[in-house]
């Protein structure tokens, strides 16, 4: 008989995991959490479909030693227990934080939890529907990290009286179908991105203790190192097919690189009390994180971006200006809202569309893809 783990951190399978959230959503009932969490916008996380028989598909056999290497060190499971509170868990004073801290801080840990839990489903039906072994064991593995993520999340939204409701959103959330190689592009940088984004933090807070105004951020430095492992699935993945990575792809690549950075940064700019509290600007972030990913991203892209060029920081701040004209602009009603509307998703669309203009720098992808954490 199978004894149900008290804990997603001990959860050893994402049935498991997702079991304990379920029945954890049944003591916390308010959905504020969820209905944020269902919200579908250019700059909200998304859930995912896919072609799963043409990624059951795929052949590892060009990777098989960077791949045993890689599944070995997934299976052995060295996060297992890790996310959960301990006595490293300081108590959270929620009622007398700033409200406008309080705001931000909420709707960074629903969007972080939100982001997590749409890679759980997705890896979770690839699980599922897939019978390639080597696929299969991956996805399954994946999932689990991500199904723990979400749960510790949901773990600190709860301290708040708020929780999402993971069983829900799997139901209810909208799914866009991307086709196996934008899903390997996109979750590719999201993985990535998200460890340059966690170590970041992590990093600053340990030089800058003052500025950690909640115990989440302790925990970042083992769950940046599952982003990263996963990120390294991804590459691997990549990797199995060169035309993946060449040819009128590399186009595409380009389009996602832009769009990561470019969504970033605009989303970050939204929490400017977050940041304060921090002790963070949210340039300086944005172009470490940016550094940090277009150097990981050298092992299997052959183009980086070059946030050196001297449009590229002005075409940011042009984005992030006409992003905040049209939210702005989503109160006023009659044509002067519609003429404000219209004018803010030109300005947007322009923007990117310079952003994408930019030359990118070539990179000659090394012959060995894996990479070990080491920020």
């Amino acid at each position: 008989m199978n004894v149900l783990a008290r804990h997603t951190a001990d959860a050893t399978t994402v049935e498991e995991g997702l079991a304990i959230a379920e029945e954890q959503d049944r003591i916390y009932n308010d959905e504020m959490a969820t209905q944020t969490a269902m919200a579908n916008t250019l700059l909200t996380p998304r859930f995912y479909t896919t072609d799963f028989d043409e990624l059951d598909s795929v052949d590892v056999t060009p990777v098989r030693e960077e791949w045993d290497r890689l599944i070995a060190q997934m299976v052995s499971d060295p996060n297992k227990g890790h996310f959960r509170k301990n006595e490293d868990w300081d108590t959270v004073d929620w009622e007398g934080m700033d409200p406008d801290l309080k705001k931000e801080f909420i709707d960074f840990l629903i969007s972080s939890c939100t982001a997590e839990f749409s890679g759980c489903v997705l890896y979770k039906e690839m699980k599922r529907r897939g019978n390639n072994k080597d696929i299969t064991q991956l996805f399954q593995l994946m999932a689990r990290d991500e199904a723990r993520h979400a749960g510790f999340i949901n773990d600190a939204l709860r301290e708040a009286g708020l929780r999402v409701n993971l069983g829900f959103l799997t139901q209810k959330k909208k799914y866009t179908y991307f086709r196996p190689k934008f899903i390997y592009y996109a979750t590719y940088l999201s993985e990535k991105i998200g460890y340059a984004r966690y170590i970041t933090i992590f990093r600053h807070l340990q030089a800058n203790p003052e500025h950690r105004f909640h115990p989440i951020f302790k925990w970042f430095e083992e769950w940046c190192n599952d982003e990263f492992s996963h990120g390294e699935a991804f590459a691997l993945l990549m990797k199995t097919d060169p035309k993946l990575t060449s040819g009128r792809n590399v186009y595409w690549i380009k389009f996602f690189l832009t769009a990561v950075y470019a969504t970033m940064y605009v989303r970050d700019h939204q929490r400017p009390v977050f940041h304060k509290a921090l002790g963070v600007d949210p340039d300086w972030y944005a172009h470490a994180v940016y550094e940090k990913t277009s150097e990981l991203t050298r092992q299997i892209f052959p183009i980086v971006l070059d946030i050196e060029h001297p449009n590229w920081q002005p075409l940011l701040v042009a984005l992030q200006k006409a992003n905040a004209d049209l939210a702005a602009a989503a109160t006023v009603r009659g044509p002067l809202g519609m003429i404000k509307r219209a004018s803010a998703r030109s300005r947007a669309a322009t923007a990117f569309l310079r952003l994408m203009m930019i030359p990118s720098i070539k990179n000659d992808v090394p012959a060995q893809t894996r990479l070990e954490p080491c920020y």
